[in-house]
């Protein structure tokens, strides 16, 4: 090495701008504080990958290997994947209880946590032995009572249903405690990301340990899955709640009930419509869910492999999201705004899929679909983030858990609304019913697209006055209305 060369290479490790490399690739670098480093907060966020984890083997996994390798009826395997739905309304009481709770060790939101954890592992562990008691049962090979098999495979998906509900409020709540205001935008989006990461690499990992299906092999891997949540979410929640000696009193008698604090946190001004809006929105963003392949594949004409990319794509948009909404909310931008912000950009990601049909453009409805997962996700953290705001945090549980509760629920509403509005659609338009132009089978596509445009729209309308009134009033704590707007989006319809 030369002597000039040798001069050179100190004074470029030395140079401050290396010092901001890792912060400038890793979008969520600067989401850590001196309260909740990286290595911690990473740790935290395990519990989401356990949450992504379970709904990619139920959703996904188990609907196909149920239906082909099973041979269990279609409409049976959807009420089934449907029914953790029930335990969505609950998370606004789960979330109530995280905050009030009163134990021995002086936690209030591990204990949850834990009990999430347990559903899980339970409802896993006897998944593979019901859904095979269920399959013999329908084919008559087995020498029992067909409802057994119904009621078997009903509570073990009830069962991973709750755990998921009540894992992912306490965790969100805890992620919520341990932040700083300052730094829990990027914590929101980290841990969608890791929810993300959860659901992308189990559906591929799945998919490979199950290549050679046998019913030995799923169980297997339907149980290996029970244990690694356990592992997960112990090593998530390992000393990441501090004792409070205070906690471990009883209840005093003049704490207040459930009914009494969900009254005053519904009295929040904006509270109600803010609620309605992130449910018109989670309608809007999931009806397509169940229907966009198929879509490619009926009416564009695309390969198996081409809509199987559709997700990757929809999964690359909502990273994106993720990156730019916590970099924007770090910056001060309102929470709602944001929130508009997913809204807004689901309009012509909508209309892009609606127009790819008559134009016969798979690149259009590929950019459709990308748009979908980017305006999803702003979606969806600008809402999470602004939940987290709207209580004290000694009762953001609820907030999250009321949140949590619309967010579900109208998820699950989606997804099933979605599948029959497209079938019931097609046949009226195949019966000549909606008029000679509308004879076809991208009518019933087009009749659900057309909805959730319109869904996007009353999004707006419901977050309008939101947007506006955090300008007078905040709607959250950490609202910065005395900061330059950021956003345009301040006049939505209202």
């Amino acid at each position: 090495m030369s002597l000039a060369l040798r001069r050179l290479v100190p004074k470029m490790l030395r140079h401050e701008r290396w010092l901001t490399v890792s912060a400038r690739f890793l979008p969520f670098a600067d989401a850590a504080s001196a309260d909740l480093p990286l290595p911690r907060l990473l740790r935290l966020a395990l519990f989401q990958v356990s949450v992504g984890m379970a709904t990619a083997l139920m959703v996904g996994t188990l609907n196909r290997v149920m239906i082909i390798e099973l041979g269990v009826a279609a409409w049976l395997v959807s009420v089934m994947i449907a029914l953790p739905i029930l335990a969505a309304p609950f998370r606004a009481l789960i979330g109530w209880r995280s905050d009030t709770h009163r134990s021995v060790l002086g936690w209030r939101r591990v204990p949850y946590l834990w009990f999430g954890t347990t559903l899980q592992f339970g409802g896993l562990a006897i998944m593979p032995f019901a859904l095979m008691v269920l399959s013999e049962t329908q084919a008559g090979l087995l020498d029992a009572p067909v409802w057994i098999g119904h009621v078997s495979a009903a509570l073990a998906f009830l069962l991973v249903g709750a755990g998921l509900q009540t894992t992912q409020t306490a965790g969100l709540a805890l992620a919520t405690d341990l932040a700083s205001e300052q730094t829990r935008p990027r914590v929101v989006a980290l841990l969608y990301v890791m929810l993300l990461v959860g659901m992308v690499g189990s559906g591929i990992a799945f998919g490979l340990l199950l290549a050679d299906f046998t019913p030995s092999r799923l169980v297997q891997v339907v149980q290996g899955c029970a244990v690694v949540t356990v592992a997960l979410n112990l090593v998530a929640l390992w000393k990441q709640e501090p004792r409070n000696p205070a906690r471990t009193r009883g209840r005093q008698a003049g704490d207040p009930g459930f009914a009494e604090s969900w009254a005053r946190f519904i009295a929040v001004p904006g509270a109600r419509r803010f609620l309605l809006a992130t449910g018109l929105g989670t309608l809007a963003f999931n009806m397509q869910d169940i229907i966009l392949e198929p879509y490619g594949g009926e009416i564009l004409g695309l390969a198996v492999g081409e809509t199987s990319a559709l997700t990757g794509l929809m999964a690359f948009g909502a990273l994106v999201a993720f990156a730019l909404s916590a970099r924007l909310l770090a910056r001060g931008s309102d929470p709602i705004r944001v929130a508009g912000a997913g809204l807004v950009a689901g309009l012509p990601a909508f209309a892009l899929v609606v127009f790819a049909a008559p134009l016969e453009s798979g690149l259009m409805f590929r950019c459709g679909a990308t748009l979908i997962g980017f305006g999803g996700g702003l979606f969806a953290v600008g809402t999470l983030s602004a939940a987290m705001g709207m209580e004290s945090p000694e009762h953001v549980g609820l907030a999250l858990g009321a949140w949590g509760a619309i967010q579900a629920t109208c998820a699950g509403i989606a997804v099933a609304s979605g599948g029959a509005l497209r079938d019931v659609v097609a046949a009226l338009a195949a019966h000549g019913a909606l008029g000679e132009a509308l004879v076809g089978p991208a009518t019933g596509y087009g009749a659900v697209y057309h909805l959730e445009i319109a869904l996007l729209f009353m999004a707006l309308v419901a977050l309008g006055p939101l947007v506006r009134s955090a300008q007078r009033q905040p709607l959250t704590r950490s609202s910065t209305q005395d900061r330059p707007a950021r956003f345009g989006l301040a006049e939505f319809p209202g």
